[in-house]
């Protein structure tokens, strides 16, 4: 039986179907009823003439993402001989719990490490990054102990996948920005308790895209992008003055709307490959079968006693949700031909299939 391609109905689920259908798969989107006109609609697989147009086949409808677990959805994609191939909102509104446990559908990627990305678990990114002897951004331990420019990671009290992170220099500055937001409800005093302080980094951001492929055993770099956030895009454009007073009316907001291919100078990359080599041994240490597919090193280039490198703020363990990546040139000068995500984990598949090496690929 044919292996069909799934995934959630959000964040990257067209690039995994677009590139699943190059390569020959049939897709299925799990979609949450009342976000499902994109899938159900727009691009659903159809024919226009004797083309087909589209790339979802089949949508697999539920009243909230967290039913993926339960049986008879499971059975559905099952019969399907599914692969499943999770991005952000599959971790957030599924859980790391019912991933783990409860979902007996094959996941591309190392499933166990998606909970890696939480601040407050056990091995975590930071764990990881450090002992890896990756740069990254250094924890202030308390707020007392603010006294240069720093980040404040905390989420938002309503949706907690998404982040409310305030600046501040000072324990001072930190009180004032923490107590005007727990004011006005937009976070609770147990996240803020929970929440990372971090130095701020000066520098341009990239985010790195990479592919670690167990069927050959390498790290292929497939792009380059940094984000779009609302509303500091906004604030960025005015004017310092104009800036200042619209200061006093409205809190800045990172909320991730989007993202722009970019490339970083040649000279720079050999240091974030060692980087990154670093990191996916150090994964295979705390984490068995280590990292599978794609992963994201996010963070800036900055300068430093005088010389640039690369410092990573965070780390994705799964599909970036930046379906510009294959405009960037890094997956054409490996593979002589533009890739999307969706694509290479495909083509991943694929060759599993025929090497019968699924087992390496998914778990």
């Amino acid at each position: 039986m044919k292996t069909v391609i799934a995934t959630l109905g959000s964040h990257s689920a067209l690039d995994v179907c677009e590139g699943a259908k190059q390569e020959g798969f049939s897709t299925i989107v799990v979609a949450q009823r009342g976000r499902e006109k994109t899938y159900l609609g727009y691009y659903k697989t159809r024919k226009r003439g004797k083309k087909e147009i589209g790339v979802v086949d089949e949508v697999l409808l539920v009243d909230k993402f967290s039913q993926i677990t339960e049986k008879k959805y499971v059975e559905f994609l099952k019969k399907r001989n599914a692969i499943f191939v999770p991005n952000r909102s599959f971790s957030v509104y599924v859980g790391y719990d019912a991933i783990e446990n409860n979902f007996p559908i094959p996941i591309f990627g190392n499933k166990y490490l998606l909970r890696a990305e939480e601040r407050n678990e056990k091995n975590n990114q930071y764990d990881l990054l450090e002992r890896a002897g990756v740069n990254f951004a250094k924890s202030v331990k308390s707020p007392e102990k603010i006294d240069k420019l720093c980040v404040v990671k905390v989420n938002e009290a309503k949706r907690k996948y998404e982040r409310a992170f305030f600046l501040c220099s000072s324990f001072e500055e930190y009180q004032e920005k923490s107590n005007k937001m727990l004011k006005e409800g937009r976070i609770t005093a147990e996240d803020l308790k929970n929440a990372r302080i971090e130095e701020f980094i000066i520098g341009s951001p990239f985010n790195f895209n990479f592919f670690y492929s167990p069927v050959y055993d390498e790290l292929e770099l497939l792009g380059i992008d940094m984000r779009k956030q609302t509303n500091i895009d906004g604030f960025l454009r005015m004017p310092v003055d104009v800036q200042t007073e619209a200061l006093r009316r409205k809190q800045i907001t990172n909320i991730e709307v989007g993202h722009v291919a970019c490339t970083v100078r040649e000279s720079l990359l050999e240091d974030v490959f060692e980087q990154t080599e670093r990191f996916v041994e150090t994964v295979k240490k705390y984490y068995p079968e280590g990292i599978i597919g794609p992963f994201a090193l996010q963070g800036a280039i900055e300068e430093k006693d005088g010389k640039e490198q690369f410092t990573v703020f965070d780390v994705s363990f799964r599909i970036p949700g930046s379906p510009g990546t294959r405009f960037t040139p890094y997956s054409s000068y490996l593979f002589r031909e533009n890739l999307s995500f969706g694509r290479r984990i495909a083509m991943e598949v694929k060759e599993a299939e025929k090497k019968k090496m699924i087992e390496k690929i998914t778990n």
